[in-house]
């Protein structure tokens, strides 16, 4: 059952490459990201052993990305519906296609049990991107699309390289040579030194660039900047996860190895960096959707430090995980729709976004308070449980950063937000066909109805996942 995971989505994307007419196609999407959910959710009560050989299995790791990741695509799906109802004289057979078959590679990534079949799947991941990123077609777009993919491809070779020096260490200790995830845990403290350092480098390095942490994320702006705003919500909510489980996996061997304090105290480091990036260069950011490629860095910063911290901060870095991505395709969605409206993405043009789109400038903002970490929204108890566990520590250093990184982040987001929402619109702007409707409006909604109910209830199967997650990487219950 669990590779109808995969199949499903790839059944999906032929069927949608076969299907000759631009508005039946779009169907096809809803259709095979729903039946996907429906196996996810299957999955998630009923979880059958691993395979024979032990490659594949869903493991609470894996389930807590497979969760947000199915919500967050099945949710991009049904906005798809809308948004490509406006794009209609642009083909759109290549970016259905390639959605369903990003989504079978996500999903093999989360059951994956063994590193070097995990990296196949991130790479397809990386692949299936770079059309979707171009959708529009222009001069910018290219510029975008192969600065992300030469830049997740050379990170990706890296932590290639990584794995290759982490089996390697297994052959001159005289271990089993194996990249199961089981045994490479097993034996990780058996494991040769030199070659094991250096292969936690590779990795860190690798998949930190691919999540985009600073100073890794230059591929980020330009990104999430040109890309479709449904794209931009999987890139900024899926394949961050998906790259932030690799890393994961590889904290998992690094924390039963010696090494797991010092492959702490490095995320620590880059997770306060990328805060300190994304505070510094979100300050008066003229581009709203760049704005939110910062935001992203901040926020696998956020992660970041809190895998660093260790401890009680595992459970709350896996909930803002799960937080990050639901706000994030708020975020994406409904800019979008306010990009579609105004024409433009420049705060120069872009003022007044309640008076022309009054749900989606709403959804923006009520967004924006969100993941800058106001109550009573889901990234607001994730946070302060990183912050509390942090002075609870006695790292009064990290809170005190962390505090001012947040407050810094807050003032710069704001200055570019509430012109975009509240202001006058221009009165020579040209007035586009856009209104918005429920197609468009309705998914970015529920998606904002499950950020505000986790922030105030967190369902107790949910607690009880998010508490055996931690365990597997060493955190307190």
């Amino acid at each position: 059952m669990m590779w109808a995971l995969v199949l499903l989505p790839l059944l999906g994307a032929a069927l949608s490459w076969l299907v000759p007419d631009n508005r039946r196609r779009v169907w096809v999407l809803p259709v095979f990201s729903l039946a996907q959910l429906g196996v996810s959710a299957a999955l998630l009560v009923n979880t059958p052993p691993p395979s024979p050989a032990g490659w594949i299995w869903l493991d609470p790791l894996g389930k807590l990305v497979l969760m947000a990741n199915s919500v967050l695509f099945t949710v991009c799906s049904l906005y798809a519906v809308g948004y490509l109802s406006y794009r209609l004289k642009r083909p759109n057979r290549v970016l259905c296609a390639s959605l369903l078959v990003c989504l079978a590679a996500t999903s093999l990534v989360v059951i994956s049990q063994h590193l070097g079949l995990l990296w196949i799947a991130l790479e397809a991941t990386t692949l299936t991107m770079a059309p979707l990123i171009y959708f529009n077609h222009n001069a910018r777009s290219i510029e975008a699309t192969w600065k992300y993919l030469l830049i997740c491809s050379v990170g990706i070779a890296i932590a290639l390289l990584g794995l290759f020096f982490l089996a390697y260490s297994t052959i001159v200790a005289k271990q089993e040579v194996s990249l199961l995830l089981p045994s490479l845990i097993r034996d990780a403290a058996a494991l040769h030194p030199g070659w094991r350092h250096a292969a936690f480098i590779f990795l860190l390095v690798g998949f930190g660039s691919k999540m985009g942490l600073a100073p890794l994320h230059t591929w980020k702006p330009d990104a999430y900047g040109e890309a479709p705003g449904l794209v931009g919500a999987l890139l900024a909510g899926g394949l961050v996860n998906c790259a932030l489980l690799a890393l994961l996996r590889v904290y998992q061997v690094a924390a039963a190895s010696s090494e797991g304090a010092l492959f702490q105290q490095v995320l620590l480091a880059m997770g306060l960096v990328s805060m300190a990036f994304a505070a510094v260069f979100m300050a008066r950011q003229s581009d709203f959707k760049r704005m939110l490629a910062y935001s992203s860095v901040e926020h696998v910063g956020i992660i970041a430090v809190a895998l660093g911290l260790g401890k009680g901060a595992l459970f709350a870095g896996l909930l803002h995980m799960i937080n990050n991505s639901l706000t994030k395709g708020v975020l994406f969605l409904s800019c979008g729709n306010i990009h579609r409206a105004f024409n433009s993405k420049s705060t120069q043009f872009v003022r007044g976004a309640l008076r022309r789109t009054p749900w989606s400038a709403a959804l923006f903002l009520a967004a924006f308070l969100a993941i800058t970490g106001s109550p009573p929204f889901a990234p607001f108890v994730s946070e302060f449980l990183i912050v509390s566990s942090a002075f609870g520590q006695g790292n009064h250093w990290t809170g005190a950063l962390f505090l001012l990184f947040l407050a810094l982040i807050f003032i710069g987001m704001a200055s570019t937000v509430l012109p975009v929402v509240l202001g006058e619109v221009p009165p020579d702007l040209e007035r586009t066909r856009y209104r918005d409707a429920a197609p468009t409006v309705l998914p970015p909604l529920a998606l904002m109805g499950l950020v505000l109910v986790l922030g105030v209830w967190i369902p107790t199967p949910l607690q009880d996942l998010l508490h055996e997650a931690a365990r597997l990487l060493g955190g307190e219950a």
